[in-house]
């Protein structure tokens, strides 16, 4: 794997925390955190599409953060565990990684036509 799709699952990573910050804040400073997590998550999502096309991105972007806070949700805040929810996580993931196995990335320089 390497520079930029290791972006795209940093990317993903800070998404599962801004939505458990949608959920969980209840202030000014963590609802700042939220914010700042959020616009974090996009600028490393943007820096990562610089080379990988912007549609599997984005697919796995949301893939990683649907599946994380689900799990994450499940885990440490008491939500009901479903077998059912985890098939369709793994279904999930599933999508996500075969998607990164079938894109390759662009060769072409930012600007570039």
């Amino acid at each position: 794997m390497n520079r930029n799709w290791l972006l795209v699952v940093f990317a993903g990573i800070i998404e599962i925390f801004w939505a458990m910050g949608l959920k969980h804040s209840d202030d000014l400073l963590t609802w700042s955190g939220t914010l700042l997590l959020i616009i974090l998550s996009f600028i490393v999502l943007m820096a990562a599409t610089k080379k990988v096309p912007v549609a599997t991105a984005y697919a796995v972007f949301t893939g990683i953060g649907t599946a994380g806070t689900v799990l994450v949700e499940i885990i440490f805040f008491g939500e009901p565990f479903s077998w059912i929810k985890i098939g369709f996580i793994l279904l999930l993931l599933v999508g996500v990684i075969c998607l990164k196995l079938v894109t390759t990335e662009s060769d072409q320089k930012e600007g570039a036509a």
